[in-house]
């Protein structure tokens, strides 16, 4: 490659090449001796060491591709003097000579990072074809992006070789409409149709649950009869334009007014929409004011609401159709099967629906244009044909606005460099004084920055502006959402993607935050929450999004941003109607333009400090008399739902793996046993018999027979257990457990486990003995006990028989019966005698009694001193303070869970009655315990719980925490419910001016210093906020989301 360049590059710099193209022997030697400058210097990238690029665009060099760089630049010059070479075109023959004194300024260009890498130049070249010669929109993906060019490319192929103008025009018209549309859908949906069942289980919520407008059946008809519809329109019209010539007024001169009026009522009703009107400068009279709440803002928005149903139908339905008649019956299609031409309109059919906001711009301009000179002749103008009038017309408009854009970022930094006392520096006067005097300069530098579409870079932030390189429509070079620095707080980001994609496609939809067009950036505000939106892509109906959540943990630039923020937002919706609001926006030179307010449920975080709460000597004391009650409630609903679901576990067909799923715990069970469930379940009881050690013996009851059986298992140990009865065969494989967290009782179909003796001579033994072996047998009072039955290694407890008795004494029996008789022991028309049975069943109260006030003594001490804060804290957050039954206690992990649960359930009990006053009977106890159980998750913020409550959206969240600084206990509340997002819209040119200089000043500068003068609070720029929401490693965001489709519609 090294010698391939050589050769080219004397060729290209003959002295007698370079006298025909100048005819001067002055300009000859010093291009040859400047030229050969260039051409050495490229070749040291390629012979000797990668040369240090000033633009650089990826981290790394993962490729091995910044060596070719240089080389790729004087290919290209001499690529084209190698066209003109052979073809002799008057055309080339300037360009060459142009590109030979550019060529000599190559190492200038090199030194200032104004030409591209490789790799954002291809990607950035690929966009502008793609977007302003096909009509294309930037992809959100680089692969996506090719397939799409080269699809195009194909497309105005094709049309090149189509002999019909009219096949032509429908050729062009309905490949414009399938192109805009969002083709990922299809892929979508095929996967969502053939996915398995199971994986139908497993599907992700938000994919379950799209947003909005999603191709099915009804979408895919309304497509297609758009299609047909925009087909019949196209056809017909050139059909018959073509054949008409009678009228005096050309059908394109009626459809020019048309569209002019459509521009016009459009603009109108798009405008009222926002906050700001006019580039932001004024306050719309009509956006509601004094908005606080969802309620009041639903309220004031009908007017906004009707007026975006208007536009909405005027840009997806009036304009596109519109277009395509005037792009129809234009008389330049006659002149077809020319390159331009073809480029012209395979563009113009296609933007109409691929972006019909600038395309209605676009055709609105040409049309007045025309009308304006309809009397007079422009030949040149109008020799283009109509389709490369408007490609010129959509490229003067993007530069334009870019222009407008980079305009004001640069006043910004210069204005805000002195106004802003934190920003003003020693050389800030001296800077602002060369900036007015090279004024034209700087006016040019703009220029050039908007003509390649390339970041305005303030070096260091700094009122100093240079031209930064090209670069692809999302500045950097990884794919969306693939890297972020996750953290705890992420979750809250993640949960409220669904709703923030929905709640963004009704504003756009209605209009509220302007034109989606890519490369547009948004903030939005809640609470602590800065999530930032980046537009990827536009399409028919649809566009792309990426959304970047930015830290909760506010630093001192980052709180000093945010406050500014939320000053701008506060002044643009929340100012009262009676108030005399400015009509002038105060923060016109901010680079937040503020839109508009949108509902969306998400979590609203509300932090108390606990003291006088918590401290409390009433409320601690309550606190230890409520754990009793809270923890008899959690156990008799835990035993009660586990046996429910071991009856439906054995009336399916049980297979090899068998999951029980609670709120805490998943555990599974598998049989090594040769023998099979099924097989099994068909033992009969006289087999069981002979190969029994013990005796047998019935109990009769109530309608019932239930049959006891004392078996001798493997470990020496006697159980009890009631028909029908299953057992392993002697010398087979025992069940094994696979979860340390799984009780005997959760295996399916084993030997139930052993009670508390029935009488009191039999308890008072046990208790005397405080061992962990079990004693004789002991019956049941009812034959329905053994359904609320606690599992066996639960029931033997660590405390000696004298103190278990002076706890047993605690033991709240009146709510323990209150609490049965809400249970659904059994479903049966003689439930109340039922429940009356089981709550006189002495043995069964015995076991609760046991377990309960054993944990009961573990986790708040056995005698009567009330617990200290700490101690709350500690056994609430899990770190349960040593005694003498805690060892007891974790070794059992479920009843460990919980007890946990339990006592935070009995702490935000406290909390409760500490706020709204005292629970004044059971029913209204059991109320807090049951909406605790079906609407909250209470436990730490620490916790992966917490993290998977929030993404299934459990209605409310509560944490107990400390804060050391402030030696306090603090509480944390968080409540699904619907609230207001604000969202403002960013300079774009100022965050890519930014970014442009964060990957200059990082990846060739070096400067990795975490207090550098660019990464400092600046609250007009909002520079710190952009430095985080750069992706890594340059920024931090804690979430980044991949590419989210939403609907326009």
């Amino acid at each position: 490659l090294a010698g391939a360049l050589c050769g080219l590059g004397t060729w290209y710099l003959l002295p007698n090449r370079l006298m025909i193209l100048y005819a001067n022997t002055g300009a000859t030697v010093v291009l040859f001796v400047f030229g050969w400058v260039t051409v050495c210097i490229g070749e040291y990238s390629l012979i000797i060491n990668t040369a240090v690029e000033t633009a650089t665009f990826q981290p790394q060099d993962m490729y091995e591709i910044n060596a070719l760089t240089r080389p790729l630049h004087i290919f290209a010059f001499i690529a084209v003097d190698l066209a003109y070479r052979f073809t002799g075109n008057s055309t080339l023959l300037q360009i060459n000579q142009i590109l030979h004194i550019i060529f000599v300024f190559l190492p200038v260009l090199w030194a200032v990072g104004i030409l591209p890498p490789v790799d954002a130049l291809f990607l950035w070249l690929l966009e502008q074809i793609l977007e302003f010669g096909f009509g294309g929109s930037p992809m959100a993906t680089n692969l996506r992006l090719l397939v799409m060019f080269i699809v195009s490319v194909g497309v105005v192929i094709a049309t090149f070789f189509i002999p019909s103008t009219l096949g032509v025009v429908l050729f062009t018209t309905g490949m414009g409409f399938i192109l805009s549309l969002d083709l990922t859908q299809v892929e979508a949906s095929f996967r969502f149709c053939c996915r398995t069942a199971r994986a139908s289980l497993e599907y992700p919520k938000h994919l379950r649950n799209r947003i909005g407008w999603q191709l099915g059946w009804k979408e895919a008809l309304i497509y297609i009869s758009l299609l047909i519809m925009t087909l019949a329109e196209a056809g017909l019209l050139h059909y018959f334009a073509r054949r008409s010539t009678t009228s005096r007024i050309s059908p394109q001169t009626i459809i020019s007014y048309i569209l002019i009026v459509t521009l016009v009522v459009w603009k109108i009703f798009r405008e009222i929409q926002s906050a700001y009107v006019l580039f932001g400068i004024f306050r719309n009279p009509l956006f509601p004011k004094g908005i606080r709440t969802v309620k009041v803002f639903k309220q004031k928005r009908t007017i906004l609401m009707k007026a975006g149903l208007i536009q909405r139908i005027l840009l997806n339905l009036i304009s596109p159709f519109a277009m395509v008649a005037f792009l129809s019956v234009d008389t330049s299609l006659q002149d077809l099967h020319t390159a331009s031409l073809c480029i012209g309109f395979t563009r113009a059919f296609r933007i109409v629906w691929q972006n019909t906001e600038n395309a209605l711009l676009e055709v609105v301009v040409v049309a007045i244009v025309r009308l304006a000179t309809l009397h007079s002749s422009l030949v040149w103008w109008n020799s283009i044909g109509t389709g490369m009038q408007l490609l010129m017309v959509g490229i003067i408009r993007d530069r334009f606005f870019q222009a407008i854009s980079k305009l004001k970022f640069a006043l910004t930094v210069l204005v805000s460099s002195w106004i802003e006392k934190k920003q003003r520096r020693k050389s800030s006067s001296i800077l602002i004084i060369l900036n007015i005097i090279l004024f034209p300069v700087v006016l040019t530098i703009i220029a050039l920055a908007s003509a390649l579409s390339a970041p305005l870079l303030p070096l260091f932030t700094l009122p100093v502006f240079l031209v930064g390189f090209p670069r692809p429509n999302k500045s950097w070079p990884g794919a969306v959402g693939t890297a972020a620095c996750v953290c705890p707080d992420s979750v809250y980001y993640q949960h409220m993607m669904h709703n923030l994609a929905a709640a963004f496609c009704m504003a756009f939809s209605a209009g509220s935050l302007g034109n989606p067009s890519p490369g547009s950036h948004f903030l939005c505000r809640f609470q602590d929450r800065l999530i930032w939106v980046l537009i990827l892509e536009r399409g028919f109906g649809y566009c792309c999004i990426s959304v970047k959540g930015l830290e909760l943990q506010e630093t001192s630039c980052h709180t000093a941003e945010a406050r500014r923020v939320d000053e701008v937002f506060e002044m643009a919706f929340e100012q009262d109607d009676q108030a005399k609001a400015c009509p002038i926006n105060q923060h016109i030179g901010n680079t937040l333009t503020p839109c508009a307010v949108l509902p969306i449920e998400v979590y609203s975080d509300a932090r108390n400090i606990l003291t006088g709460i918590i401290d409390s000597h009433e409320n601690l004391k309550q606190l230890k008399e409520d754990f009793a009650k809270v923890f008899i409630w959690v156990l008799l609903h835990y035993t009660n739902k586990s046996k429910t679901s071991e009856k439906f576990q054995e009336n399916q067909s049980l297979h090899q793996n068998i999951t029980w799923s609670d709120e805490y715990t998943i555990t599974s069970v598998q049989t090594e046993s040769s023998i099979s469930p099924k097989d099994s379940s068909s033992i009969n009881s006289e087999t069981f018999n002979e190969w029994s050690d013990g005796d047998m013996f019935e109990l009769e009851s109530i309608g019932r027979k239930t049959r006891i059986s004392i078996v001798k298992s493997t470990t020496g140990v006697q159980q009890i257990t009631t028909r029908p009865i299953i057992t392993s065969i002697p010398g087979s494989v025992e069940t094994q457990r696979l979860s340390s967290d799984m009780n005997d009782e959760e295996l399916p179909k084993r030997t139930p486990t052993y009670g508390l003796p029935a009488t009191d001579k039999g308890r008072e033994s046990f208790m005397e003995t405080g061992s962990h072996e079990m004693g004789p047998l002991v019956v049941f009072s009812s034959p329905y006990s053994h359904k609320l039955k606690v599992p066996e290694n639960w029931r033997s407890g660590p405390f000696p028989s004298l103190l278990l008795q002076d706890l047993l004494k605690s033991f709240p029996e009146d709510w323990y019966s209150f609490v049965l008789t809400l249970l659904d022991v059994v479903h049966a028309d003689e439930k109340p005698s039922i429940i009356f049975e089981v709550k006189g069943d002495e043995t069964l109260r015995d076991m609760y009694a046991q377990v309960v006030m054993t944990c009961y003594g573990v986790m708040l001490g056995t005698d009567s001193t009330i617990p200290s804060p700490n101690h709350v804290f500690k056994v609430y957050s899990g770190d349960i303070p040593w005694s003498l039954g805690l060892d007891w206690l974790t070794q059992k992990p479920e009843l460990f869970t919980l007890a946990l649960k339990a006592f935070r359930y009995t702490f935000k009990l406290m909390f409760d009655k500490a706020s709204l006053g005292p629970v004044e009977n059971f029913v209204e106890l059991v109320n807090y315990l049951e909406e605790y159980d079906r609407d909250w998750f209470i436990g730490m913020v620490s916790e992966p719980q917490w993290q998977q409550a929030v993404l299934q959206e459990k209605p409310y969240l509560f944490s107990l925490g400390y804060d050391p600084s402030l030696s306090t206990y603090t509480g944390r509340v968080l409540s699904l419910q619907e609230m207001l997002l604000q969202v403002g819209r960013l300079n774009a040119e100022a965050i890519r001016g930014q970014w442009a200089n964060l990957s200059w000043e990082l990846l060739y500068a070096t400067n990795d210093d975490e207090e550098r003068y660019s990464i400092q609070a600046h609250p007009v720029l909002l520079r710190n906020l952009t430095v985080q929401s750069a992706d890594p490693p340059l920024g931090y965001p804690i979430y980044s989301s991949m590419p989210i489709h939403i609907p326009l519609f």
